[in-house]
């Protein structure tokens, strides 16, 4: 989101500096791992599709410039009829009108026949589902920023910071000293309850953990199968992508919040034995032919809210200042977006999209019973 913020920002002329604790697209947050599945039935909340009709627009320019950072292979929201994931995909194509089509048990057997599917699993099929390249759309965004003339600074850690009274000014507080500007975007991933302490309440910091498998037959149809989210009754909610790449022997498979809260200094990025063999035991029963050879797995972090959307907004104190945080495991294919967004926000001090849902408001607000 930061690297999307500075782009967006130094091509409207601004003059931007950008601080990163860490190296370019580096594997030390949620931003790495080849690949993030982009959707726009979205069975979270149907007010996220117009936000992913521009995600999709600003991808497709980013595409032009850096071939490959998105990749439409279709995708499929599998599980029982009454599931959140079908239903609530159902809800959203529907309501924007998008193309779909649903598939019964047979169906996916014949067109799809990597997944070991029940009787009574469905889906929603989107020939628009895909993924995009998180390491890439980074490197992307940083090389937009550099070339419109941002600063960019890596290896220095944002300390703190303190906003000016009256809505003017902020200032910066670095490993190498202090930094004065106008406005501030606070975009600091799993880093955010530090540096945002009146959210840290409402966000979890939790380990989760990415699988490559090969086959044990031919890697053919891994190739031509379509990204996926499979939910399951009592099970963990599994998601996938096909095997991409000329030279590529691997799928890479993960379930979705299946985590435990961390440290993000001292995530554990060992993966276990036990925790392999417990991907391996659900691919055996949902996608048999790929309950193979384990060739790597990697650990990541989601932050997460406790309604799961996002943080998105101006600072309720300092208008000079925006947030972006919470992206809680489902943010990456809106980043062109939120980088516009958040462009908006420290120049106009709002934006035309639709951010209501992601006001940090909610997230202290009194339950009605």
């Amino acid at each position: 989101m930061g690297s999307a913020a500075a782009a967006h920002l130094a091509a409207r002329g601004q003059r931007v500096l950008g601080l990163e604790q860490f190296t370019p697209a580096h594997d030390r947050g949620s931003s790495h791992g080849d690949s993030r599945i982009i959707r726009q039935a979205y069975y979270e909340d149907p007010a996220y599709v117009p936000l992913l009709r521009r995600s999709y627009e600003l991808f497709e320019d980013l595409q032009a410039s850096s071939p490959g950072v998105l990749t439409l292979t279709g995708g499929l929201m599998m599980g029982p009829a009454d599931s959140a994931t079908v239903r609530g995909s159902l809800a959203s194509a529907r309501a924007w009108d998008l193309p779909h089509e649903l598939l019964d048990a047979a169906e996916l057997r014949c067109r799809f026949p990597t997944f070991a599917v029940e009787d009574g699993t469905v889906a929603l099929h989107e020939d628009r589902a895909g993924f995009v390249r998180p390491e890439q759309t980074v490197l992307e965004h940083l090389r937009r920023a550099a070339a419109a003339g941002a600063d960019l600074r890596f290896g220095e850690p944002a300390l703190g910071w303190a906003a000016d009274a009256g809505g003017e000014g902020v200032t910066v507080r670095t490993a190498t000293g202090e930094h004065r500007a106008a406005s501030l975007v606070v975009s600091a991933g799993a880093w955010a309850p530090r540096l945002l302490p009146d959210l840290a309440p409402h966000l979890t910091v939790e380990r989760q953990l990415l699988f490559w498998f090969a086959p044990d037959g031919p890697v053919g149809p891994f190739r031509e199968q379509p990204v996926f989210i499979w939910e399951n009754t009592g099970e963990l909610q599994l998601y996938g992508f096909p095997a991409y790449g000329p030279d590529s022997e691997g799928v890479k498979v993960a379930f979705f919040r299946n985590g435990r809260p961390t440290d993000p200094d001292r995530l554990d990025r060992t993966v276990t034995a036990g925790e392999v063999a417990e991907m391996r035991a659900h691919l055996a029963r949902r996608m048999p032919a790929l309950a193979g050879r384990h060739l790597r797995s990697v650990a990541c972090m989601y932050t997460t809210t406790p309604d799961q959307h996002f943080v998105l907004s101006v600072h309720p104190e300092h208008p000079q200042v925006a947030v972006a945080a919470g992206f809680s495991g489902h943010g990456f294919k809106f980043v062109p977006l939120v980088g516009e967004v958040l462009a908006d926000l420290v120049t106009e001090r709002a934006t035309r999209h639709p951010i209501a849902l992601f006001d940090p408001a909610r997230l202290s607000a009194p339950v009605v019973r």
